[in-house]
């Protein structure tokens, strides 16, 4: 799997609006776009293109104008890692020719001696990111956030 800095940052972006998101709450706050921005140091017009492919997939909404801003569409809990992973950067495959989509396009597939660590590379990552919404990731931020840290 290979992370670019877009995926990277689209994560960060629904990790920093699911900190913001009130559980309960019937009507969330819309988050400013220049406070993520500034937070996740992420910049302005690369993160308003990342929010322009996040609200086409239906993770955030968004209103415009002076007292506009941006929000989840969905609750953390129901959002996984690996929509995220898939919809910004494609394949979670280590290579190409275990993608369940692509190995059909390697002349050596059937007999590569690689083929059955690469797909278990394949499924471990799967596990894990089809498993861990925002909500998971979320709460152990918050944990270790309240660690104290006496580092000098």
């Amino acid at each position: 799997m290979r992370m670019t800095y877009k995926g990277d940052y689209a994560l960060k972006i629904l990790l920093d609006l699911t900190l913001n998101y009130h559980k309960g709450q019937e009507q969330q706050e819309l988050v400013q776009i220049k406070d993520i921005a500034n937070r996740q140091d992420i910049p302005k017009k690369y993160l308003e293109q990342i929010i322009t492919t996040l609200k086409g997939a239906g993770f955030i909404r968004s209103k415009r104008g002076a007292s506009g801003g941006v929000q989840l569409a969905k609750q953390p809990g129901s959002i996984k890692l690996g929509e995220v992973i898939r919809l910004m950067d494609g394949t979670t495959s280590p290579i190409t020719c275990v993608s369940r989509t692509e190995h059909s396009k390697c002349g050596f597939y059937q007999r590569c001696p690689f083929k059955p660590l690469w797909i278990d590379i394949r499924d471990y990552v799967n596990n894990i990111v089809d498993n861990t919404t925002f909500a998971d990731i979320a709460d152990k931020y918050k944990v270790t956030e309240k660690c104290l840290d006496y580092t000098i």
